[in-house]
């Protein structure tokens, strides 16, 4: 039976987690849940998809990955399930789908949902829908194709060569600031030319460390970390708080994706020059 992991919005000071784990189980007690987290941000997809993105490359190819963010920003009437490498992938269709990495959206069907649009009823549909495919089923066998995925607006980046726009997507517990550029970007962009990553106006790296233990302690460095994307931090210092730092800005109303579709984001510059 498949690896079944859970990314939600929807914390654990209640009892809403353990009851979709008893959901799936109910439905067959093989599959083997893990908890990637339950503290996605409600308006803010691109860190969600980041986070994601991140986690799913560690776990075999043949899981199922079931993804409750932000579930409604409007009145849901269709969940939207796609193959993700050998396995698949499940989440509302609010815009995080076209964000997950290696998804073909012309394979994406569309689950449709009956009246009662309560979370409980819409992941024990999600539940059957797994287990359906881990039985045999086909996808196909489950919806229709979707025709119209919700897309949201990604974050621009410069058409100059010699410029990139990048922007803040995540600041973890220690303060790293985490930007939406990998290295792969990074290393097409640059071209073998030098460059220079502009914090403020004053505050420029322009060396890739190899850890936080190659600079001296209090001073800043970038670094491509684990899940291969540019982070900015200090070694043994506070990032965001001492450079004023943030990934994004809350509209006040996190059921509202329209706010999170807006670039309220710190843009990080970079220059490359020869």
């Amino acid at each position: 039976m498949p690896v079944i992991t859970l990314a939600t919005d929807i914390g654990q000071s209640d009892f809403q987690v353990a009851a979709i784990k008893g959901q799936l189980l109910s439905c067959n007690a093989s599959f083997q849940l893990v908890d990637i987290t339950h503290q996605l941000s409600s308006n803010h997809l691109l860190q969600s998809a980041y986070i994601c993105n991140s986690a799913y490359g560690y776990f075999p190819p043949s899981a199922y990955h079931l993804v409750v963010v932000n579930l409604y920003h409007h009145t849901p009437s269709q969940f939207l399930m796609a193959p993700y490498r050998d396995g698949y992938i499940a989440c509302p269709d609010n815009g995080i789908l076209p964000l997950i990495d290696g998804v073909d959206l012309s394979q994406v069907i569309a689950i449709r949902l009956d009246s009662d649009k309560t979370l409980l009823n819409i992941t024990q549909t999600i539940a059957i829908a797994f287990t359906r495919l881990s039985e045999g089923e086909s996808l196909l066998a489950l919806g229709e194709v979707a025709t119209d995925i919700h897309h949201i607006n990604k974050l621009p980046e410069s058409n100059n060569p010699d410029r990139l726009e990048a922007h803040i997507i995540f600041v973890d517990k220690y303060e790293n600031v985490v930007i939406n550029l990998s290295k792969t970007v990074f290393e097409e962009r640059r071209n073998g030319r030098k460059f220079q990553i502009i914090i403020k106006r004053n505050d420029i790296i322009d060396t890739i460390s190899d850890s936080y233990a190659a600079v001296p302690e209090g001073e800043k460095l970038a670094w491509f970390n684990s899940a291969g994307y540019l982070e900015l931090g200090m070694n043994k210092g506070n990032m965001a708080s001492l450079f004023g730092l943030k990934s994004f800005k809350e509209s006040g109303n996190s059921k509202d994706i329209s706010n999170a579709d807006k670039s309220y984001y710190h843009t990080i510059r970079i220059n490359f020059f020869d």
